[in-house]
């Protein structure tokens, strides 16, 4: 597993066998980033972030900070420290559905959420209504989850999905008012 583009690009990444991660494949991570686009200068969260794979992506690709949030960050401490990535990457030990309730409020451009497959949907049900208040105006949650248990927001507008084998990539953002909303009181 190595970093696809950007600064890093080329570097290997640690994916210590005999630890509980599902790094992101390389594939998927690659049409991840073509579908983004330009992450210069955003704030990334890198929520069950494993081996970092994704929030080391971005800054690769440019962006300015990332939040690397897991039960055990042992596996992305590595990755970090080998690429001189530790005053870019915060590293937080947490339930991510604990810490982002502690998160300041639009600090995200971007928020990457990939939750062991089997705990999705008790996942959706505990961040649903907080990644909305973590992500900076225009912001996106990207989200990884099994195509038979996909992680599902209804708080968020679901933009783009894109299914790689047994993978389901969502792409959300916070819904835009709607024609209704903005009409006149008659």
């Amino acid at each position: 597993m190595r970093v696809i583009a950007g600064r890093f690009g080329g570097r290997q990444l640690l994916a210590p066998k005999g630890w509980k991660v599902r790094p992101t494949s390389e594939r998927v991570r690659e049409a991840i980033f073509s579908a983004l686009g330009s992450v210069e200068g955003m704030a990334v969260a890198d929520l069950y972030c494993g081996t970092g794979a994704l929030g080391i992506e971005s800054l690769s690709r440019g962006a300015a900070s990332a939040v690397l949030v897991d039960r055990d960050t042992r596996p992305a401490l590595g990755n970090v420290h080998n690429l001189g990535l530790t005053g870019q990457a915060e590293l937080v030990r947490a339930e991510a559905p604990d810490w982002i309730l502690g998160a300041p409020a639009g600090a995200f451009d971007l928020v990457f959420l990939d939750p062991p497959y089997r705990e999705a949907e008790r996942v959706a049900e505990r961040l649903d209504g907080e990644l909305a208040r973590v992500l900076a105006p225009g912001g996106r949650v990207i989200a990884e989850s099994d195509r038979r248990e996909p992680l599902e927001f209804p708080s968020l507008e679901t933009v783009r999905e894109r299914r790689y084998g047994r993978t389901v990539v969502t792409f959300h953002r916070v819904p835009s008012p709607s024609n209704e909303d903005n009409k006149p009181p008659e």
